[in-house]
């Protein structure tokens, strides 16, 4: 199963990096900053209700472990509808979102002109990528990768071609971009629910039906997911930091680390498809109370982890040269990316732990643990931050980033024996 998962996690950071490909390829240095900011707006949004995905697969794991089938349809209802009640919150949201982060964001006028432009077209995707979160939570759940592998590349797929066709042939620049992503996540959308709807007919259906707006049920994912939001507040704070701090550094800086942000972007996604892997694995086993299966699927996803992140350091440590003439064809953001490539080649080994044990914590629904320890890393990385930045600069920066990822991992790493004692 984890296989598909990774291809199907490797395919989503296609969406950014196709972006900053495209505009890379532009004559000035600050479409790329423009789409660096707009793009971390939208991650910053998407993964803190990622807990659509994360809060979805370990209940649905569960509840097919112990056979409640109802309760397995019963859960794509709810995510659904919680994403759709969100999605409308954001976009009711979307000007004052961009008034407050063009507030804390120093950027170049150039920079912030063509960020809003691509913030106002790409905000309308929110409902689409929300809906689709839950639906692959819901797939991974269910132990089939193989639905969201296909949702996800067919996604990206015709978004690489729309960012092509709507860039270059069309001249549209950095509203294009902005276009191509909307239209490929709807896309997706449609595919994902007609992914849905055959798979409900396939599942058992005998016994009493789970009622969609079950009180209980609802406050329980409710909990769940409020946890993993605060989590993720944490996480997305720190990228967000990352590029307004990268901004404040000049739009050189910004294009600079923005390009090899895609390297920490590929290797979180990649990790990420262990941790949905053991969700869904090991959800199942702690749903059945089987420590011992626990374990055993626990090892094994930490020796594939370790692989794939050894394996990343390699690729970066060969061909991130390479990599950032991809990225772009902009001289000067080529030399500055070089000069801070050393940070995302050994990033996978300091980050591997952090996001295993994330898939680990999530199968058990101990998401409090998890909001617990991400709280205390992201104060490291603010005293870190402040403390170095001032002294080191740009390294300074990615110092902190560094030890925010694996202060994650060590202190979950501790507190697992308590984990296991509750199986």
């Amino acid at each position: 199963m984890a296989g598909p998962i990774i291809l199907a996690n490797i395919s989503v950071p296609l969406l950014g990096a196709v972006d900053t490909a495209v505009v890379g390829h532009l004559p000035e240095v600050y479409y790329i900053g423009a789409v660096a900011i707009g793009s971390m707006l939208f991650n910053f949004i998407y993964h803190l209700f990622n807990c659509l995905r994360m809060g979805t697969t370990g209940p649905t794991a569960q509840a097919r472990g112990a056979g409640m089938h109802a309760e397995v349809r019963a859960m794509i209802g709810r995510a659904l509808l919680l994403a759709g009640v969100i999605g409308a919150v954001v976009l009711a949201l979307q000007l004052p979102i961009l008034a407050f982060a063009f507030r804390v964001i120093d950027a170049s006028p150039e920079v912030e002109r063509y960020a809003r432009e691509y913030f106002l077209i790409r905000v309308w995707a929110m409902p689409a990528v929300l809906c689709t979160y839950a639906i692959i939570g819901w797939f991974y759940g269910l132990g089939n990768a193989r639905a969201p592998l296909v949702v996800q590349v067919f996604t990206n797929a015709l978004n690489i071609v729309l960012a092509f066709l709507f860039v270059f042939n069309y001249g549209w620049g950095v509203p294009g971009v902005a276009a191509a992503t909307l239209i490929s996540e709807y896309a997706g959308l449609l595919l994902g629910a007609w992914y849905v709807q055959r798979t409900l007919r396939t599942l058992p259906d005998e016994g009493p039906r789970a009622r969609l707006l079950d009180r209980a049920k609802l406050k329980r994912m409710v909990s769940i997911n409020s946890d993993i939001v605060l989590r993720t507040l944490c996480v997305v704070s720190v990228l967000g930091f990352f590029m307004a701090k990268s901004a404040e550094l000049g739009d050189l800086t910004l294009a600079a680390n923005q390009v090899l942000h895609h390297f920490l972007i590929f290797t979180s996604f990649a990790l990420d498809g262990f941790a949905h892997a053991a969700e869904a694995i090991l959800g199942e086993a702690f749903g059945q109370r089987d420590r011992e299966a626990f374990r055993r699927g626990m090892r094994v996803v930490f020796v594939w982890a370790g692989i794939v992140g050894a394996l990343n350091v390699v690729i970066y440590a060969v061909a991130g040269h390479g990599i950032i003439a991809l990225m772009t064809g902009i001289p000067e953001v080529r030399a500055a990316a070089a000069g801070y490539l050393l940070w995302p080649v050994l990033m996978p080994l300091v980050s591997v732990w952090a996001y295993t044990y994330d898939g680990v914590y999530l199968a058990a629904t101990h998401t409090k643990v998890m909001r617990n320890t991400v709280i205390v890393s992201f104060a490291v990385f603010l005293v870190l931050l402040y403390t170095l930045m001032p002294l080191y600069g740009n390294t300074g920066l990615w110092i902190a980033v560094a030890a925010f990822l694996g202060c994650r991992g060590v202190l979950l790493h501790l507190l697992f024996p308590h984990l296991l004692r509750t199986i």
